[in-house]
């Protein structure tokens, strides 16, 4: 008679020792801020006039916010915060020509954290 080789231990020690290992290799994140760009129905058009790529954006204030809303709550379900930093026409041009920057998406990006910024210093 050939005896089996079994393991030792239990299956339930197994599957704890699998769990350690999971949490060891999954570190806990803290929930971030993000900033993120939005628009007021009234400026959207007048905006898309300013823009250096207003192409890049959908042509309609309906089409640009359901694709933000989806991406929010991409966000959102990751577990971090969203900030709305609301761009306007008559501010964004010349905050854009006071730091000597295209009026392009990257610009856009750089004053949604500048305010995201301002605005977790005063909470």
């Amino acid at each position: 008679m050939v005896k089996k080789k079994t393991q030792t231990g239990s299956g339930r020690t197994v599957a704890k020792l699998k769990e350690k290992a999971a949490k060891k290799q999954e570190p806990a994140r803290q929930p971030a801020i993000q900033a993120m760009v939005w628009y007021k129905e009234e400026h959207y058009a007048e905006l898309l006039t300013i823009f250096d790529d207003a192409e890049l954006l959908p042509p309609t204030f309906q089409h640009w916010l359901a694709r933000a809303e989806e991406k929010r709550a991409e966000v959102e379900a990751g577990g971090d915060q969203v900030i709305k930093v609301f761009i306007d026409p008559e501010t964004f041009p010349e905050w854009c020509s006071n730091k000597n920057l295209p009026k392009d998406a990257n610009s856009r990006s750089q004053l949604a954290i500048e305010v995201a910024q301002a605005r977790s210093f005063s909470l």
